[in-house]
Order: structure tokens, then C-alpha cells, then sequence
């Protein structure tokens, strides 16, 4: 496996891991990534072995750094041939973002069987610079296909539709009350969780911190936990420390959330980005949520995803440009609180968007692509 950066990579590469094990529980798995992404942290966490190839992403603005990323492209593909001929690997899967790349060209290259899984609806640099190297795309949306620079007769051969796969535990059908008397939090009311991705976001911190101040001082039967992200975290537990909130038993602050699928399972309202992974996992769960898309993503895909479920009424869209200097955010979250009906509708309708069988098609494909080498 090969991903690396933010959990919207790391995270579908597990989940395929998982899928993996679960079918062959006596397949060996290595992941390969980068030393400065949460790869460092999530894959061993996981119990993977975990290798290191120097590559780093493309700045789409005028920088030095991309100097440096130009002999990283001109060098990491030779690194991670090392390491495939010493590590022998009957199959190399990546899950899009720059970190995979030079893996999955390696690979290629020395003839190994290559698979990518895209989860977003328009195709990553990395997918495109590898589209017509690895033998299989596996893609989320169906339009993705389109978008593909692709011959007809390449994308009916290797671009394959098999959804977005599901880390375990997110709908197991353990029921909120369980999972809350599992957490200990049977006694609140309603329990809010918020998050900004994997490495946080700047002003889901600065909606959320006005947030805990009004729950802590006027809403003791919410529990309200935000993940800040590694960066933001210590700002904002200083932020809490001033405002006195540091001992408010209904509120808690963490820099990541670990334990995820236990979380959504127990959630009342979850707040978070709409990057595809977080919106598979979302509706696997059945979670009511308030989406914030990320402005800062190419073709503004997180605003069309949230977009379709809001129209769907699955979910509750807020755009980061709504809600600075006023009570927008706060508003939303403690009107949706305060009605079960509506919650129940938004956990419905995002129900109808998992992907049953993402996992079970995705081994299908593995299994296929082994099959066709081995007769070649």
C-alpha cells in the first residue's frame, strides 16, 4: 500500500489493508510514505510496517520549494524500485495524493501489478500523471471516469466504479445508545463531536471555541468534543485555559480523534469538512451532520460534495464565509440540538449515500488483476 499526507489518503489505504486481512489473514502488508505526513502516526498505530520514500507536493505558486520537489520526482521512483525488489510485493495499491506516485511508477515500471483508488470526483496530479502506467483506477463518482484523459477502449479496460472503502466499525450497527453507555456519556442529552480533517482547520477552531463557551455556561446536557488538529491544539487549550473553560466537564478538546467509529456511532451531530472519505465514513454511520467544505481544494470539489447532500437533505451545508464575526455556526448547531425530528431525517437521508459494498468490490478487483497477471 502507498499513501500518505492527510487521512483522506491514509485512510482508504487502511481500509483496503483491513479488507485485505480480513479475506487473507495471512497476507503480508507494507505501506510506503512519507516521513513528515500522519502517516508517521496513523499506519503503525494501525500495526503496518511502514517505509519512507522523499517526495513532497507540487506548490501551485511560484516557490523554491518546488525546486526541491523536482528532484525528489527525478529521484523517489529509484528509492521505491529499492525497495520493491527487496520487499517483492505481488501487488502495489495507492490512494491518489503526491506520496504515491513514485511507488506506484516503480512498480509499473518493473512490471508489478498496480491498482489507484480515487475517492474524489475530479482526478488528483498523482492520478493523472499515473493513468496510463497502473493497470487498474478504481474511482468513487461515476463522472470520475469522464475526466479521465483516457481512449474509450483504456477506460473500459482498467477504470473501474467500486465506491469509497469503509475503515471497520463505521456501520457495525451498534446503536447510539450503546456506543454512548461504551463511552460513558449516557447522561447528556445530546452529544455534539466537531473536526476540521486530519490536520485541523483554522476557523472550524475559531467557530468551535465560541461554541464551547456558550455550551459550557448555558447548556450543561451537551457534550461538545472538538479535535483541534496537532497544530491548533495547544493555541487553542491555552484559548480555554483564559476563558476559563478548562474544567467544564461537558466540553473536550483533543488534537485527533482516534477512536472515530466509536464516536460517530454515539453522535448526535458530528461538524466537519466534506472531503469524500469523511462524507463515506459520515453516511456509513448514519450521522446527522453540518459540513464545512474546505475552500482551499482544486475545483472547490469539498462545496460539490456537500452540495449533494444538502439537496438531498442528508446534511446541513455552512460555507467557511458565512460564519466569521457572527453567531451562524453556533446558531445551527444548537437549533439542530434542539430537534431530534430533524436529526433523525438528516441521518436517513445520508444512510441512502454509503457504500455497501465499496470494500467487498474493491478485493473483488485485487483478486481479478493477481488472476490476469499470473495466466500472462
Amino acid at each position: 500500500m502507498t499513501c500518505g499526507g492527510t487521512g483522506g489518503h491514509i485512510y482508504p489505504a487502511l481500509a483496503i489493508a483491513s479488507t485485505i486481512k480480513v479475506n487473507n489473514p495471512d497476507a503480508a502488508v507494507a505501506f510506503v510514505g512519507t516521513s513528515q505526513g500522519k502517516e508517521t502516526e496513523l499506519v503503525p498505530r494501525a500495526g503496518y510496517p511502514l517505509y519512507y520514500i522523499k517526495i513532497q507536493g507540487i506548490r501551485r505558486s511560484l516557490s523554491p520549494a518546488n525546486l526541491i520537489t523536482a528532484w525528489y520526482i527525478f529521484t523517489a521512483p529509484r528509492h521505491a524500485k529499492k525497495l520493491i525488489r527487496e520487499y517483492k510485493p505481488d501487488i502495489v495499491i495507492g490512494t491518489g495524493g503526491y506520496a504515491c506516485w513514485p511507488t506506484l511508477k516503480a512498480a509499473a515500471d518493473l512490471g508489478i501489478p498496480t491498482m489507484v483508488h480515487e475517492s474524489n470526483a475530479l482526478p488528483g496530479l498523482a492520478v493523472n500523471m499515473l493513468k496510463k502506467k497502473v493497470d487498474r483506477i478504481l474511482i468513487n463518482f461515476a463522472q470520475t471516469r469522464d475526466l479521465l484523459k483516457l481512449p474509450d477502449e483504456e477506460k473500459a479496460k482498467k477504470v473501474v466504479v467500486v465506491g469509497n472503502p469503509t475503515r471497520a466499525g463505521f456501520g457495525a450497527g451498534t446503536m447510539p445508545q450503546e456506543a454512548k453507555r461504551k463511552l460513558n456519556i449516557e447522561s447528556y442529552r445530546c452529544f455534539v463531536m466537531s473536526f476540521g480533517g486530519s490536520l485541523g482547520a483554522e476557523v472550524i477552531n475559531e467557530c468551535a471555541l465560541g461554541l464551547m463557551e456558550e455550551i459550557a455556561r448555558r447548556h450543561p446536557d451537551i457534550l461538545y468534543m472538538h479535535a483541534a488538529g496537532a497544530r491548533y491544539y495547544g493555541k487553542m487549550k491555552e484559548a480555554l485555559v483564559q476563558k476559563g473553560l478548562a474544567a467544564a466537564a461537558n466540553i473536550l478538546l483533543c488534537d485527533y480523534i482516534h477512536d472515530m467509529p466509536q464516536r460517530m456511532a454515539a453522535a448526535d451531530i458530528v461538524i466537519s469538512r466534506a472531503g469524500a472519505m469523511t462524507i463515506s465514513e459520515l453516511a456509513a454511520a448514519g450521522c446527522a451532520a453540518i459540513l464545512i467544505p474546505s475552500p482551499n481544494v482544486v475545483d472547490n470539489h469539498q462545496f460539490k460534495n456537500a452540495k449533494v447532500l444538502a439537496d438531498a437533505g442528508a446534511a446541513l451545508l455552512l460555507e467557511e464565509s458565512e460564519l466569521r464575526g457572527n453567531s451562524r455556526f453556533a446558531d445551527t448547531v444548537l437549533g439542530l440540538a434542539g430537534d431530534p425530528a430533524a436529526r433523525g431525517r438528516l441521518s436517513r437521508n445520508i444512510r441512502k449515500f454509503a457504500d455497501k459494498d465499496a470494500n467487498k468490490l474493491i478485493y473483488a478487483e485485487i483478486q481479478k488483476l493477481l488472476a490476469q497477471k499470473t495466466e500472462k
